[in-house]
């Protein structure tokens, strides 16, 4: 793998989730492998998101002291959001026909420099502002 990856919420989520099943082995092991590498990137949305759907809306929650630890940890991969990222995502919104908060993530990834974006929620295979578009999950059925 060469490049930054930009890691959606669906794959820190999946990670967490026990109930995810083989969606979790999978995001566990792209979460290994950036982690050895030092190519994960991720911003304060994804964080975010993340801490809402594994306290609340997972079928088993964690607890929010671990969700707490969880986003700690992957803070240091997180691009900072700033007016001019918001202004790219409009720009991003318009031109590629994505929602804004999908559009946010991919100017946050374009800020730090990935060269693909893994998420479920995207459309795998588009290209977006130059980003690749990945989705990890893909094969499972």
């Amino acid at each position: 793998m060469s490049g930054k990856t930009f890691i959606d919420s669906d794959v820190l989520i999946y990670a967490h989730d026990n109930d995810a099943g083989e969606k979790q082995q999978i995001a566990r092991g792209i979460l290994r492998e950036l982690w050895s590498e030092r190519t994960g990137v991720l911003s304060v949305q994804v964080l975010q998101e993340f801490y809402v759907n594994v306290t609340r809306k997972i079928a088993i929650p964690l607890p929010k002291n671990l969700a707490r630890l969880v986003v700690t940890s992957y803070s240091l991969w997180c691009a900072e959001t700033t007016p001019a990222e918001i202004a790219a995502a409009f720009r991003i919104e318009d031109e590629s026909q994505i929602g804004f908060w999908d559009a946010l993530i991919v100017s946050s990834a374009e800020k730090s420099g990935a060269t693909r974006i893994l998420s479920e929620d995207l459309n795998a295979g588009q290209r977006i502002t130059g980003i690749l578009v990945e989705n990890p999950f893909a094969d499972i059925h």
